[in-house]
């Protein structure tokens, strides 16, 4: 089942870790975010990105979501790999096995996001039962 909406940043605290000539640097962020549709709640983010330039990076990182996802509730932890381009990030997220809890227990998510203006991004998620996906 294919779920969607949006989540808003609502703090961003980067911090550069080393920085060579030409922007090419890594840095570490720490993120808040709020989702409203189809998952609302809230989320915490750590990001390592390595800039190529400064409209041009790559980003790894977990994110734990705590709210409510298409009607049940608990918290969950996702695994990202995504990129920055020419001012718009986006990035392909799955859960990590056993890392859901309350009413997400058993469910194995995976879904992308591509950012909008003004700290917003739209996200689609794929819900299923662990025992489908595993077959």
């Amino acid at each position: 089942m294919t779920i969607e909406g949006n989540f808003s940043i609502t703090q961003w605290d980067e911090d550069t870790l080393s920085e060579r000539a030409e922007g090419i640097k890594v840095s570490q962020a720490s993120i808040k975010q709020v989702y409203s549709g189809d998952m609302s709640g809230e989320s915490s983010v750590e990001f390592l990105m390595s800039y190529q330039s400064q409209m041009s990076a790559q980003f790894t990182g977990f994110e734990t979501f705590v709210g409510v996802i298409n009607g049940l509730r608990g918290t969950v932890t996702f695994q990202h790999k995504g990129k920055f381009e020419n001012g718009v990030a986006s990035s392909d997220f799955e859960s990590i096995k056993d890392s859901a809890t309350g009413e997400l227990t058993g469910k194995a998510l995976q879904g992308s996001f591509k950012s909008g203006e003004s700290g917003k991004a739209d996200y689609t998620l794929e819900v299923n039962d662990v025992e489908t996906v595993n077959g």
